[in-house]
């Protein structure tokens, strides 16, 4: 995933027109994307809100109630995200004012919910000025946003309690909050375009050529949107389609600029001519079956160059463009399973200097870190918790060196009971299991594989995550390309976090994000990206968070497959658009 600023440092690739380009939220998440070149997937959510049997402090009426939504910090600060009207004299509101927040499914979202009875000489005040001081608390709820976007109904009920009470045993009343997606999130057209006669820019060859698409903004100026990937050596392209989503191009009568470059190595393309239209025009081009004509900026103001080349609409249709969300909530679920490195390189785990140690203060070490920071976000969108864990490259109880052995030491069972339990049978396999080597994937990721392949033989919806953890460099890194190769159809992904000071270009290979995408042996090339690494002293560093850095691609991970799949939300109803 990325935004469309890639065209001037000399990527090919096309930009944009697959997932909309999302902002940037915080600090840490933003240096990530800008040294990684990525954009997360978020989706923005109303929450619309009502409660019940509120407290009621008036003398002679009813509370006056307003409600604030808050996000708790990592710090555990609280950052208001928006207030509701005041409702008058009542008990029992249901709030018209939505409060707008960006899930994201690679963080987890604490919200709090804080219930005022606003002062009648505040009433004709607006609610953003309001001094809370000033106002009577009646109320707080809590809950993750996973919490309420994983139910079917996307709505959560929540008890309200008030720790400044002191009258005695009594209810507060309820909240409940339902999360919606904007519109702009799920509308999406999907264009496919193609040039006649463009004018040659090159001199021993012909112009490979691409489109920027850009959206016009109020102050006059454009914001890049999608470019299309290059067409090499061809006066006459056809590029291969965008999906471009309403998130980008605001309407269909927003003006939108079309420029077609002459790609060069160095990033300083040439321009080939510019077209001005919006999508509504794009739709009628396409129906009509008609070309339009780009034109070059001449030095003459207000004068304009008629080309010969043309633009053409080859395909255009609307879809609603089915969400993450919208899967999860119709009730598939994210299966968590992890695999730990317990090669000799981590060093003996009852030295202090090594990955494995267990500090008896309880702080974490590396792995202890990875597993319970992924995990707890995982294992809302899994329904029984329980998950397969996994060791490789350690010399296990019959004294055989093994690269895929269950971590609870059972013979017959990998499953461990929620994150704890992964985080005990990690603990106690250190003690049961002597390090040793090498470093072999191939064998975990084929175990994975293989229940991911199940599933597909039952009506079982579900995607599977496969969470290694590991300090060395690979020795079977082709081996491993084999299976992720043959395991890239299958609805599973692969995070990889790399601890120690170890050199990860092998992971950075496998994880292909910069590069070609994985080939076999055999010459397959995989059918879509399920590999995403990070390196702990990232982490350490403050660059990023374990849980930003892995989990970040996710959710387009997971959209990829459903879509390859032609697989539609389990409350799909035949006369819905389709999705791609």
């Amino acid at each position: 995933m990325g935004g469309c600023f890639s065209d001037v440092r000399g990527g090919k690739e096309a930009v944009g027109g697959a997932q909309p380009r999302p902002t940037v939220h915080n600090d840490a998440v933003e240096f990530f994307y800008r040294s990684h070149g990525a954009f997360p997937l978020f989706s923005q959510l109303e929450l619309t809100i009502s409660a019940s049997n509120l407290l009621d402090l008036d003398v002679t009426s009813k509370s006056d109630p307003m409600l604030i939504v808050y996000a708790k910090k990592s710090d555990g600060k609280l950052e208001e995200l928006g207030r509701t009207e005041v409702i008058l004299n009542s008990l029992n509101p249901v709030w018209i004012e939505k409060v707008s927040i960006a899930y994201q499914f690679e963080m987890v979202q604490p919200l709090i919910f804080h219930v005022y009875d606003v002062d009648t000489k505040y009433h004709n005040v607006p609610v953003k000025t309001l001094n809370l001081r000033d106002q009577e608390f009646l109320g707080e709820g809590s809950c993750g946003l996973s919490e309420i976007v994983t139910k079917q109904t996307r709505s959560l009920t929540l008890n309200l309690i008030n720790k400044n009470w002191h009258g005695g045993m009594r209810k507060f009343g309820t909240l409940t909050v339902r999360a919606e997606e904007t519109i702009a999130s799920r509308s999406a057209v999907e264009i496919k375009f193609r040039c006649s006669h463009l004018e040659n820019k090159d001199l021993f060859s012909k112009s490979d050529p691409f489109l920027r698409i850009s959206r016009i903004v109020e102050s006059g100026g454009s914001i890049p949107i999608c470019k299309t990937e290059v067409v090499d050596n061809n006066l006459n392209p056809t590029w291969k389609p965008v999906c471009l989503s309403m998130q980008q191009f605001g309407s269909k009568d927003t003006p939108l600029v079309f420029e077609c470059f002459d790609f060069n190595i160095n990033g300083d393309h040439v321009l080939i001519g510019k077209i001005q239209k919006s999508v509504a025009d794009l739709e009628k081009l396409y129906k009509e079956r008609s070309g339009v004509n780009f034109f070059f900026p001449t030095s003459r103001q207000g004068h304009e160059k008629v080309l010969k080349g043309q633009l053409f609409v080859d395909q255009f249709f609307e879809k609603e463009q089915f969400s993450f969300l919208d899967y999860i909530s119709s009730g598939y679920e994210l299966n968590f399973m992890v695999a730990v490195d317990f090669t000799g390189s981590n060093g003996d785990p009852r030295s202090p200097d090594s990955l494995h140690h267990i500090d008896p203060y309880g702080r974490l070490n590396s792995y202890q870190q990875a597993i319970r920071e992924v995990g707890e976000v995982i294992q809302f969108y899994d329904v029984d918790k329980r998950f397969p864990s996994w060791g490789f490259g350690g010399r296990t109880t019959n004294g055989t060196v093994s690269h895929c052995f269950n971590l609870n030491g059972s013979a017959s069972d990998f499953e461990v009971e929620g994150v704890e339990g992964i985080m005990g049978a990690y603990a106690t396999a250190l003690h049961n299991v002597s390090l040793a080597g090498p470093t072999l994937f191939g064998q975990v990721v084929n175990k994975a594989a293989e229940i991911a392949g199940r599933s597909l033989s039952s009506s079982n919806k579900k995607y599977y995550v496969l969470l290694i953890i590991t300090d060395g460099i690979l020795t079977d890194l082709q081996e491993t390309k084999d299976a992720l190769v043959r395991a890239s159809n299958l609805p599973l992904s692969v995070l990889i976090v790399g601890v120690g000071n170890a050199d990860f270009k092998q992971m950075e290979i496998l994880d292909a994000d910069s590069g070609p995408r994985l080939e076999s042996s055999t010459g397959r090339i995989a059918t879509r990206d399920i590999v995403q690494f990070v390196a702990m002293r990232e982490v350490h560093s403050g660059q990023i968070s374990v849980v930003q850095g892995l989990l970040e691609e996710l959710p387009g991970q997971f959209l990829s497959y459903m879509r390859s799949m032609d697989m539609k939300p389990l409350t799909f109803h035949a006369g819905q658009p389709s999705t791609s």
